[in-house]
Formats: structure tokens, C-alpha cells, sequence
């Protein structure tokens, strides 16, 4: 079994330059041992460890745990005034509104997809 997570936190702590001892004493963690053992495979940090070391490092969860990144948002679609305004429209909507709206819009997007059309953000799906 590849060791992901311990190849990650390996790199994000060669990146900012720091030691095992350094890490584990920002993480309060009482002996070194404990983080090189995460690094080499040997042993994972549980839940609560993982969100911590994410807010240590700046990433994502996922991202300790798999080494992809999350996709990035299609800004773009911020700079368009209709959804601007769908959006707003949108946003106290209940949660069962919501997923009618999102299954909606997927509806919509098959019917589109099944014409041959493809959307202007089709790429980041």
C-alpha cells in the first residue's frame, strides 16, 4: 500500500524548511517519534491530528489523505450579472429548494449535453 499521506506531510515540511522535532512541537505532539512515524508509513494521525496539521501547512484535508488538490472554482462565473443575481435569489432558499434547484440544473445541463452543446465551463467538470 502506497504511503500518501506520509509522502505529503513529508513534502509540506520540506517546504517550509522545518524538522520533524519543529513540526511535532508545533502540533504539541510529545515526542518526535510520533510525526516520523506518520511520515514513514508507519502509523496515520487520526482526525483531529489531520486538522490540525492541515491549518499548520494551509491545505485541505483531502489533500494530506490523497495528494490532489481541490479543483479550483470557475471564477468567471462571479463576473456574470444573471447568475449574480441567481445566486442572490438562491441563497435563502430551504435545503430541500436547493437540491430541486441543483437537480434542475443538472436536468438542464443532460438536455444541453444530449443536443451536442457543450457548456462554457465543460473543462472543470
Amino acid at each position: 500500500m502506497e504511503n500518501i499521506t506520509g509522502k505529503i506531510l513529508t513534502e509540506l515540511r520540506e517546504k517550509k524548511g522545518w524538522s520533524k522535532s519543529l513540526v511535532a512541537k508545533k502540533l504539541g505532539i510529545k515526542t518526535m517519534s510520533t510525526y516520523a512515524n506518520w511520515e514513514y508509513g508507519l502509523r496515520k494521525p487520526d482526525g483531529e491530528m489531520l486538522v490540525k496539521i492541515a491549518e499548520l501547512y494551509g491545505v485541505t484535508t483531502d489533500y494530506i489523505l490523497t495528494g490532489k488538490k481541490p479543483n479550483e472554482f470557475n471564477r468567471d462565473l462571479f463576473d456574470d450579472p444573471d447568475l449574480q443575481i441567481a445566486f442572490k435569489e438562491a441563497s435563502d432558499f430551504s435545503e430541500e429548494s436547493r437540491k430541486q434547484a441543483i437537480d434542475f440544473i443538472n436536468y438542464l445541463k443532460e438536455k444541453e449535453k444530449a443536443k451536442g452543446r457543450k457548456s462554457p465551463n465543460a473543462g472543470s467538470d
